[in-house]
């Protein structure tokens, strides 16, 4: 581990990188090219603790080694499977960590009950937080958002020549913008798993999900037909904690920056 990993979470200022615009005061874009208007901001009390918001699930086997590389160690209590703790202590004393839901990793951190957090970019996407800045691609858990439909569908149909579409989906935002982009009509049934069995049951013919190998849509009888993004995992802050604790954030952004740096080949 370099010194510059090693070194306290806190500022070297001749180290730190040029803030982005939001930490140095210039003019916010207007509200229309921000997203949307979620009435967060400076609502929560600032505290002298940096919490950082990890995702539950096959993420977080991922994040755990760019975070050991950090300098972030948590309390044993993290590894416990039995315990239910969400909140735990660090080898750092003013760095907690909070464990949550995947999907809820950016509502915390746009709510500024968490600084920092890691969230896929098909999260930040589907809320669309104007309050999250997300500086760092963290190159892991990669996947892809597509469009599937069964097998023996593909065959006689033609997706450029869609006008309706009826979806099955955890992201109806990011879905209906897809297809409005192409002029065609998504109807978006939210579902929050078990995506595949919807074409199966007569629910729809197509699903809006993640893929990684593509081997549980084959298990399924599906085949992916359309790519809508490539996914992986963001470091997202909240605007408010950069504007008021710039020293303190930037030199976390660097020190994460750092860390993807330090990653095995």
């Amino acid at each position: 581990m370099t010194e510059a990993l090693r070194a306290p979470p806190f500022p070297n200022p001749q180290a730190r990188p040029v803030a982005p615009p939001a930490a140095r005061g210039a003019a916010r874009k207007p509200k229309a090219e921000r997203g949307p208007d979620h009435g967060l901001g400076a609502a929560h009390p600032a505290s002298s603790k940096l919490v950082l918001a990890l995702p539950k699930g096959r993420l977080l086997a991922e994040v755990m080694p760019l975070l050991g590389r950090a300098g972030i160690v948590p309390e044993p209590a993290f590894a416990d499977e039995d315990s239910r703790k969400l909140q735990f202590r660090t080898n750092l004393p003013d760095v907690e960590i909070v464990r949550v839901r995947s999907f809820d990793v950016a509502t915390f951190v746009a709510f500024g009950a968490a600084q920092l957090g890691f969230a896929g970019n098909d999260v930040l996407m589907e809320f669309n937080y104007s309050e999250i800045y997300a500086p760092l691609d963290l190159a892991i858990g990669r996947c892809r958002l597509v469009v599937a439909e069964p097998v023996e569908l593909v065959a006689k149909d033609a997706p450029q020549q869609w006008s309706h579409v009826r979806v099955a989906t955890k992201y109806p935002e990011i879905t209906r913008a897809h297809f409005a982009a192409r002029g065609v009509q998504a109807e978006c049934i939210k579902l929050n798993g078990a995506l595949e069995l919807a074409p199966a049951l007569g629910l729809c013919r197509r699903i809006v999900d993640l893929v990684q190998t593509g081997a549980t849509l084959k298990a399924n009888g599906l085949v992916e037909v359309e790519r809508i993004a490539e996914i992986s995992t963001r470091l997202a802050v909240n605007r408010t904690a950069l504007k008021t604790r710039p020293d303190t954030i930037m030199a976390w952004i660097d020190r994460f920056a750092q860390a993807c740096n330090a990653a095995p080949a």
